[in-house]
């Protein structure tokens, strides 16, 4: 049984910043087939039955699930990037992408196992335990995939290719997975890691930070960014909570704010809070509005955040 990892800023501090196509293919033998039943094409069965070894351990699909319900905007977004959208049913209440995501009122943060049940689905996506909705779900023989926050880039490519398998679609999963490679192997060779730029990523405005320990952490690392939060005192948890006079004191050359949606942060904000008008990421417009969604998945669209980091640091390395 593959261990539940721990959660990231988006499972960890979610309370803190909370305010495809279908597969086709005809049953045709080939015609070196020996005599017997019509061989199934994998082209329209998806090669099930399925075996998928999640967070819950090993999950064993019988058959392609058409009733999908998703509980964790992350697997959202990878469901539909690998083609499985037209399988969704129902989404939980913060999956708002893409846009024609079929959105509920179903939670992820409360589960609720009768309004689940009312969608009838066939395989339930979710990335926490709640209320240990995975035990509450198999009582009823409803198949689960628990896909944890993953805390690094391996993990997210790993669960993209599950539920890419577990829904049917594992060559479109492989195909996203080589993509998102591609592009952030590209982005991380063109940054400049020559400058030993500091940065400061927020989360909240409390304000809690991430360290290089986290996935988010991980992925500035790869341009080449020295991370001011691995010196708090207390950064061994991944996310510490700084203090103003920290983040003064440390001065770091860019700032990244992950809470632009939920606490409408923005350069005009910071230069309010004691000291930090005169950051250098402040004097030298080095304040990098992220979007608050980019930045606390772990799905298809990190390629998109790490293009926005991308852009922040060569402007940063320029100036420099």
């Amino acid at each position: 049984m593959r261990p539940v990892r721990t959660a990231f800023a988006g499972a960890l501090l979610g309370t803190l910043v909370l305010a495809g196509c279908g597969q086709t293919g005809a049953n045709v033998a080939p015609s070196n087939t020996p005599a017997g039943p019509p061989a199934t094409t994998a082209a329209s069965t998806g090669d099930f039955p399925v075996t998928v070894e999640a967070g819950n351990g090993k999950v064993t699909l019988a058959k392609k699930p058409e009733r999908i319900v998703s509980l964790s905007a992350t697997h959202t977004e990878t469901l539909f990037a690998v083609g499985a959208g037209p399988q969704v049913v129902a989404v939980d209440d913060q999956s708002n992408y893409p846009p024609e995501a079929p959105k509920s009122d179903l939670s992820g943060f409360k589960p609720n196992v009768e309004a689940i049940i009312a969608k009838k689905p066939d395989l339930v996506i979710l990335s926490n335990d709640q209320d240990k909705i995975v035990a509450e779900l198999a009582k009823v023989n409803v198949p689960v995939l628990l896909e944890p926050a993953a805390t690094g880039l391996e993990e997210a490519y790993e669960e993209i290719s599950e539920i890419g398998a577990a829904t049917g679609n594992k060559a479109k999963a492989d195909e996203v997975v080589s993509g998102m490679k591609a592009a952030m192997a590209k982005l991380a060779a063109d940054a400049p890691k020559d400058k030993k730029l500091t940065y400061y990523h927020e989360l909240d405005q409390t304000p809690y930070a991430a360290t290089s320990k986290t996935f988010i952490g991980q992925v500035y690392a790869m341009f080449g960014l020295t991370n001011i939060a691995d010196q708090a005192p207390d950064a061994a948890g991944g996310y510490p909570k700084l203090s103003a006079e920290f983040v003064a004191q440390a001065d770091p050359a860019l700032i990244f704010l992950a809470d632009v949606k939920c606490c409408q942060q923005s350069k005009e904000t910071l230069v309010k809070r004691p000291g930090w008008k005169n950051l250098s990421a402040v004097k030298n417009d080095q304040v990098v509005q992220l979007d608050d969604d980019l930045a606390s998945r772990w799905g298809p669209r990190v390629v998109d955040l790490a293009q926005a980091i991308g852009a922040a640091v060569a402007k940063a390395g320029g100036a420099g």
